[in-house]
């Protein structure tokens, strides 16, 4: 399956003909291509945390509100500032919220892929990222959720019709949409927001992924799940959301992630452009 065909694509700028975001019609959108979805299941909001005592409670409040029926896992990188501990707190008194710990820092990608495996190995049918800062809106879950019911993977996208960012300087949101682009272009993935963190992946969708030679963290991270997603063929929607910049607490972005992202998004493209030249195919390799 092509990557145009793998992906449902909202194009901002380049008016695609018969691109649409998938913002709650996704069974009706696959039945028609012949393909039907199985239930959900049970959902586990994966929140990755490394010093965010300030927002781990509201956060976890804001989706247990947000979605009652989801578990939720904290996955504590031994947070210094006692993360882990507020974590064992509230886990303590709801029978939704459970935590990893986790022995120390060892970066955005090692914790989802742990929380992955937890997930997959407790039975769970969804497995969300989230961020534990606040910038990915917990109220809007329910509608990630529901495009899920007729894709393999769902987006939370910033740079769709509908999409925004709150209180960003402009040159993050450069860096950002810059990204995005980049990989779009130089992977031939079909997708407006490549690099973003908000994601509802159905459980079969990361078995099938190949997580095992996942090394790649932060933004790369991403970039490194979806372009899998897409080669494997994998029906993959973008739906708008509001990213709202963190008011508590630091970035976690620093210069050797970003230098990383554009190293292996590079290698990636480059390699893949050599093996269709060769005359062969390359799998995803991190």
């Amino acid at each position: 399956m092509s990557a145009q065909a793998a992906a449902t694509m909202v194009d901002v700028c380049d008016g695609h003909e018969g691109a649409a975001v998938n913002d709650g019609e996704g069974t009706r959108a696959a039945e028609a291509r012949g393909r039907r979805f199985g239930p959900l299941g049970t959902a586990l909001v994966i929140i990755p945390t490394y010093n965010e005592a300030e927002n781990i409670k509201s956060i976890v409040g804001r989706v247990r509100n947000a979605v009652p029926e989801a578990h939720v896992l904290v996955a504590d990188d031994n947070s210094p500032d006692g993360t882990g501990k507020l974590a064992d707190e509230l886990a303590a008194g709801d029978d939704h919220v459970r935590v990893l710990h986790r022995k120390g820092k060892e970066g955005l990608g090692a914790a989802y892929l742990a929380g992955f495996r937890w997930g997959v190995e407790n039975g769970y049918g969804v497995l969300i990222e989230m961020d534990a800062d606040g910038s990915h809106q917990p109220e809007e879950l329910p509608r990630l959720l529901t495009a899920l019911k007729g894709a393999d993977l769902v987006l939370g996208s910033r740079w769709v019709p509908g999409g925004r960012v709150v209180n960003w300087p402009r040159s993050r949101e450069f860096i950002s949409r810059g990204g995005s682009l980049y990989s779009r272009v130089l992977l031939d993935v079909p997708i407006r927001d490549v690099t973003g963190g908000y994601r509802a992946f159905r459980r079969e969708t990361l078995e099938g992924l190949g997580l095992d030679d996942v090394a790649s963290q932060g933004y790369c991270f991403q970039v490194d799940l979806a372009r899998r997603a897409v080669k494997a063929g994998y029906h993959v929607v973008e739906v708008p959301i509001t990213f709202v910049e963190r008011e508590l607490g630091d970035s976690k972005m620093s210069r050797d992630i970003l230098v990383e992202a554009l190293w292996r998004v590079t290698s990636w493209g480059v390699g893949e452009r050599v093996g269709k030249i060769l005359g062969r195919g390359r799998p995803p390799q991190s």
